[in-house]
């Protein structure tokens, strides 16, 4: 592989080649570290589960609330299910079934028990039962 003009034929020495040039201003290299400490600050943080419009609705429409307990058991939820390499997952709290996107973690849908009986779940790729 080549980058940078120069050529990296393992992963160790594509490190070495990446690394910025000494010679250049301290300006640029500031630049680079602060965007690499944010990069890395951002892979490494834990997001946060978030509700889309259409699950809000659902929820609201079908008086649905969710107990701080409940809340918690979601996000421990999704972060197993990132761990495992689940992309859309469904999650069952208690009566509830929430169809979530792991990778955006964000809550697509929700269902309460009785709707969930008359539903065949699709385009899922893991469940957890929270």
């Amino acid at each position: 592989m080549i980058i940078n003009n120069q050529m990296a034929k393992s992963i160790q020495q594509l490190g070495q080649v990446t690394k910025p040039n000494t010679t250049n201003q301290t300006g640029r290299q500031s630049r680079q570290g602060e965007f690499q400490k944010i990069l890395h600050q951002q892979l490494n943080q834990e997001q946060e589960l978030k509700f889309s419009k259409h699950a809000s609705m659902r929820l609201e429409s079908r008086q649905i609330d969710f107990s701080a307990n409940q809340l918690e058991r979601l996000q421990n939820g999704l972060s197993s299910a990132r761990d495992k390499g689940v992309k859309e997952s469904l999650m069952l709290v208690d009566d509830v079934a929430l169809i979530v996107n792991v990778e955006n973690a964000t809550v697509v849908t929700a269902l309460n028990k009785e709707e969930s009986k008359e539903h065949v779940f699709t385009n899922i790729d893991g469940a957890l039962l929270v």
